[in-house]
């Protein structure tokens, strides 16, 4: 029987792509696909690989296997080219993401923002540096400030500390946008020149430990087929290009 069937997906077999970006253990395209402790925070839809989190949807533009990073893009945060306002971001605390070494920025804030409190400041004073590059770009002027703005309505939220209910939000930190650098590339100077975006490292177990990628999956993976799950027992399913499940490899099928 076709495991997409099985599942009722629709869509026939699992895939190992999603538009552009490679998909592979433990992420999958569809119900059945994959693990399934991931399946309800990444999907496939319409050829777009996704995150889902309280705080919204967001696409996965690259997922590094070898280091278990994805990286996230949100359409309302900020950069050096075009500034607005930025919603919050969140992750489930139960999901298995954890954010990794992303420099996360909060633009335009308030002067009486907690963020700015004597007695816990959370703001990287040593970063200084990068709100004075920030502010100079040109893109500014979407959140009503003039390009070289003085700095103190800026903080360099490090190291990024979602609280207790695991979200960055704006309207209680009152700022109006953020930004997050996940490489400064060979110019850090130049934030023009900046990786922009959210780089989640992500793991299986409870401990946060990654030893859940199984001999049968790689097995499966090499003979060109897609790891995936079948049953009440989530039991592992090698699925095959031409539909046909096995749970060995897909070699002769």
């Amino acid at each position: 029987c076709l495991l997409g069937r099985g599942r009722g997906s629709g869509s026939g077999a699992c895939r190992d792509t999603c538009g552009d970006v490679q998909v592979k253990f433990p992420f999958g395209t569809g119900a059945g696909c994959g693990d399934p402790k991931f399946q309800s925070y990444v999907r496939c839809v319409n050829q777009k690989l996704l995150l889902s989190t309280h705080s919204g949807i967001y696409r996965i533009t690259s997922v590094d296997y070898e280091n278990h990073v994805i990286l996230v893009a949100d359409p309302l945060m900020s950069t050096c080219n075009a500034m607005q306002n930025s919603g919050s971001f969140g992750l489930d605390s139960s999901a298995p993401f954890r954010m990794k070494n992303d420099v996360f920025v909060l633009l335009g804030c308030s002067s009486s923002s907690p963020l700015f409190d004597a007695r816990n400041s959370v703001c990287d004073t040593g970063s200084a540096h990068i709100c004075t590059a920030l502010y100079a770009c040109p893109g500014l002027t979407g959140l009503g400030l003039l390009p070289n703005s003085p700095i103190s309505t800026c903080c360099v939220y490090s190291p990024i500390n979602l609280g207790p209910a695991d979200e960055l939000n704006l309207p209680k930190l009152q700022c109006s946008s953020y930004t997050s650098v996940y490489s400064f590339g060979d110019d850090p100077t130049n934030p023009k020149t900046w990786k922009y975006g959210i780089a989640l490292h992500y793991a299986y177990n409870t401990d946060n430990t990654d030893n859940y990628f199984t001999a049968a999956c790689s097995d499966c993976q090499q003979s060109a087929g897609v790891c995936g799950y079948a049953g009440i027992a989530n039991s592992f399913l090698c699925v095959c290009k031409n539909g046909v499940n096995t749970t060995a490899n897909c070699y002769g099928q």
